[in-house]
């Protein structure tokens, strides 16, 4: 039985082999400082492209038209600087009009920040717009590397300067259009951003991640605050197109009362709407919202309005001061302010809160507890429990083969009842999702019909093995290549299923942390099977160049025996210590989201 390891170990190996780019064309993010890029030559003195903005104003909330254009370029690299050091980090944050020609980079801490090509095809103009923040400088100028070809190319070409009212010079140099850029209106305009005083003392708060900062980039934040007989509600994330949040009276989309901020031509729309089950949102034609106000800056989406604990006259509005679910989503937006639908699962409060009761600072989870418990228990028995068993079985008969357990062979039983502890543990994790789901999901791509097939193996295995021949039967030999080959293919679909299952909505695990860290996996196990395959090689081959003598044979039997007991238990250790490590890996992602 020497070829269904080696041939496990080449098979798990070339069926999950993945290969991985680095970054996809144009993702430059390691110029964002020299703005150079790495081709090997030097600059060209003079520029021939231009770069033009519609306005020579700005307050922060504006947004301002940006063009590059010039003679076929085949890539590009934009950004905004503060106008007295340019040497300093990017400033603002760009919105995209064509995603075929432009893409958006971060720079440095701030989202968005530059602007680069998506790919190498040719192209004579670019239009984008750039979104003043709070903490802009009074003078900003737009900074382009433009790439002819890949020897030929020009760095920090300057553009126009812009700047805050009462802060234009007299020697500024400008390359803009006579058309200025509308400011926004004054009364809808947020001119800091959220923060979290208060929360928990006189708001009730929802951050992810817990006890985040509202003025960061990456914090999703939405509070409550009584005011008499209404409510003020601020929400903010990261986010180009909409935000949303709902309040329900269960875990799932559906009659559910929802109230949006939409990026909608650059400016912030804020409305109500009504959830039908999972259909687009059905906007009110009557808003009852007042206060309005709005902030689009760095890449973040921020909103603010009132409403009255209670709207009798609105259908579809729930009171503010009963318990609720609270959803908080995000998504895209087209120009026009239609939304389309979010890509992950949103975030859910664990429990049902009232928003005008006693003030709070929870988080909440973007996976459901059910979904998590699948999740945990499915790693638990293909990372540990399988994969332990496996390798005792396969090489630690000769070495355990005189220990008894219970009446048996001590590998016999340690592989028995790994393998039993694996079928718990799926049959258990498989019901869960049906559980939460009440029935079949369709979202979920491949990844529940290839759970359906391991779960079938994964019975079957133990099925087939309670009518095992004796050992020296005819049929033994069949059984072994049986019983090796079914559950080989439940092990390497299992491991399929998980990379599938990672990355579907309900159990978003971070990426590519996911990905890298199962292909981890993969290769600590294949490398620990070869590993162990080689050594078992090497001892036969050890014992059989040794002379043709009864006493000597039997005393190097006895010693590679004692050499080859002691190498594989420490092998076993080591691997048992990797899995752990895997598995607490795992578990403590599935508990972060």
């Amino acid at each position: 039985m020497e070829l269904p390891g080696l041939a496990f170990a080449l098979w798990m190996f070339i069926c999950l082999y993945v290969p991985v780019d680095g970054y996809p064309n144009g993702k430059v993010r390691e110029a964002c400082t020299s703005m150079i890029p790495c081709h090997g030559s030097s600059p060209q003195p003079s520029p021939e492209h231009t770069i033009t903005v519609n306005g020579t104003e700005f307050k922060p909330g504006d947004n301002i038209e940006v063009h590059l254009f010039g003679p076929d370029f085949e890539g590009f690299f934009l950004q905004a600087r503060d106008a007295e050091h340019l040497d300093s980090p990017a400033v603002g944050s760009f919105v995209l009009v064509d995603r075929r020609l432009s893409q958006l980079l971060t720079c440095g801490h701030t989202k968005n920040s530059a602007v680069s090509h998506t790919s190498k095809a040719k192209k004579k103009y670019v239009k984008v717009y750039w979104i003043a923040p709070g903490d802009a400088p009074k003078r900003v100028q737009f900074l382009a590397t433009v790439v002819k070809k890949y020897r030929t190319f020009w760095v920090k070409i300057p553009g126009p300067i812009v700047s805050q009212p009462n802060a234009l010079s007299s020697t500024t140099p400008l390359h803009a259009t006579s058309e200025a850029i509308s400011a926004s209106h004054p009364i809808s305009y947020l001119s800091k951003p959220f923060n979290a005083s208060g929360c928990g003392s006189v708001k009730f708060c929802i951050r992810n991640p817990s006890n985040c900062d509202p003025e960061s980039a990456s914090c999703f934040f939405l509070s409550f605050q009584q005011e008499k007989s209404s409510v003020f509600i601020e929400m903010s994330g990261p986010s180009e197109g909409h935000l949303a949040f709902a309040l329900s009276h269960d875990q799932w989309m559906g009659d559910d009362d929802a109230y949006l901020c939409v990026n909608e031509n650059h400016r912030v729309h804020v409305s109500t709407a009504y959830l039908k089950g999972r259909s687009p949102p059905v906007l009110d034609s009557e808003n009852a919202l007042e206060d309005v106000s709005w902030r689009l800056a760095d890449g973040v989406l921020q909103c603010s309005f009132r409403r009255s604990i209670r709207l009798p006259t609105y259908k579809g509005r729930f009171n503010l001061d009963s318990s609720y679910y609270i959803f908080l989503a995000d998504g895209e937006a087209s120009e026009g302010g239609r939304i389309y639908k979010h890509r992950r699962q949103p975030l859910i409060t664990n429990g049902i809160y009232n928003v005008t009761g006693l003030p709070q600072d929870i988080g909440g989870s973007r996976s459901p507890r059910l979904i998590k418990a699948h999740g945990a228990l499915m790693f638990v028995a293909w990372i540990t429990t399988v994969s332990i068993g496996v390798i005792v079985a396969r090489f630690f008969k000769p070495v355990w083969s005189h220990s008894f357990l219970f009446g048996k062979e001590m590998w016999f039983q340690v592989h028995r009842m790994l393998m039993l502890t694996t079928v718990v543990l799926t049959s258990i994790s498989f019901v869960l999702p049906f559980i939460y789901r009440g029935g079949w999901s369709k979202q979920a791509g491949f990844h529940p019909y290839l759970g359906c097939t391991v779960m079938a193996l994964t019975i079957f295995q133990p099925l087939m093995a309670g009518f095992r021949p004796s050992r020296h039967a005819p049929r033994r030999q069949l059984f072994n290549w049986f019983h090796w080959s079914t559950g080989t293919t439940a092990r390497i679909l299992a491991v399929v299923t998980m990379f599938l299952g990672m990355d579907l909505p309900a159990l978003d695990l971070p990426d590519p942390w996911d990905t890298y860290t199962m292909i981890g996996f993969v290769a600590w196990h294949v490398s620990t099977d070869l590993l162990l395959e080689i050594h078992s090689y090497c001892l036969v081959r050890k014992v059989e160049v040794i002379e043709d003598d009864r006493v000597q044979i039997l005393q190097s039997l006895t010693s590679a025996e004692a050499e080859g007991r002691l190498f594989k238990q420490i092998v076993l250790t080591i691997y048992v210590c990797g899995n752990v490590v895997f598995l607490i890996a795992f578990l403590a992602a599935i508990n972060q989201i």
